[in-house]
């Protein structure tokens, strides 16, 4: 049982994908949905192509496992790609494969919060390819969101093409779907095309940003309330027409949002009231707050007004 595969509870109706194996015989899996959920690996049994195939299920295709079929990419198509090759079952190196017809500039970079990293910066010639690194299976979780930005070299006097950039931040139920061939490489891996939901890029704007003499706004942070309720019907009259995880994005924002302001305005503390629901807010609040060195303390609070659906922060 490794990372990526696709597994269902054995006393439940959930399938997902493990994204994360821990001490002690768990895991952890991220369901259609979204979320994720731990489990015991007694609790879990691995879905395999076949069972899938034999019960009308998904193709063996699109099972999340190294080494099953890949998808069929069309190694014909004109654009640059992402791919993930598999070195073995626990490590992936990292391509960028060019199979357009026009030399890019190329910089890869690794976002950690404010900072990054650049792992490349040079040219990639047409119907070429760039190893920019390797990465664990088992850490697939700790992987940094990922910002490409292609700038396209013109060698001749010709229409302007636009630069554009895309930034990644996989989700296994998305991640280990994607299988399929790498042009230019002709390995089996896991592929993404970089010209879709790509953003053009303001080169005036990018210029402006580089400037060193530029000068950087005094920020003023408005003081949140000291209660902020985080029902969904209270943030968006669209809530009917999203689905769980988009519902929990928003509500996510919005609390890391005013909890930011009321650091920033000085708040002694501030209470997010998040409700009783099925608990799945109430633990990703709570997992966020564990991670912050600021916070003096977090802790249920309100049962008579809330019954528990509220949670206050102190902060230090």
């Amino acid at each position: 049982m490794n990372v990526g595969d696709r597994v269902r509870l054995l006393h439940g109706n959930e399938e997902g994908i493990i994204t994360k194996i821990s001490a002690g015989g768990r895991v952890e899996i991220e369901i259609e949905d979204g979320f994720r959920i731990p489990a015991l690996k007694n609790e879990v049994v691995v879905i395999s192509a076949v069972e899938a195939q034999h019960f009308g299920g998904e193709k063996p295709e699109a099972i999340s496992q190294i080494g099953s079929k890949p998808q069929k990419t069309d190694s014909n198509e004109k654009s640059v790609f992402l791919a993930y090759i598999p070195l073995n079952d626990k490590e992936l190196s990292i391509y960028l494969c060019n199979n357009a017809d026009r030399d890019y500039l190329v910089i890869a970079s690794e976002l950690y919060g404010e900072n990054r990293q650049t792992i490349l910066a040079e040219m990639l010639p047409a119907k070429n390819s760039k190893k920019i690194g390797e990465k664990s299976i088992q850490q697939f979780e700790e992987w940094p969101p990922l910002l490409i930005q292609f700038f396209p070299i013109h060698k001749k006097i010709e229409k302007t093409q636009p630069s554009f950039e895309r930034k990644l931040k996989f989700k296994a139920s998305a991640f280990f779907k994607s299988k399929g061939t790498a042009p230019v490489l002709n390995k089996s891996g896991y592929v993404f095309k970089m010209s879709e939901s790509t953003k053009e890029i303001d080169i005036q704007q990018l210029n402006e940003e580089l400037n060193e003499h530029a000068v950087t706004p005094k920020q003023e942070f408005k003081k949140p309330p000291k209660e902020v309720d985080l029902h969904i019907e209270k943030l968006t009259n669209d809530h009917p027409f999203m689905s769980n995880s988009e519902m929990l994005r928003l509500q996510m924002e919005t609390f890391e949002k005013n909890l930011n302001y009321a650091i920033a305005s000085g708040m002694d503390e501030i209470t997010f009231i998040h409700g009783i629901g099925n608990g799945v807010l109430r633990k990703e609040i709570h997992k966020y707050l564990s991670q912050l060195e600021n916070i003096k303390y977090f802790q249920d609070t309100q049962k008579s007004r809330f019954g528990y659906g509220a949670t206050l922060v102190r902060i230090s």
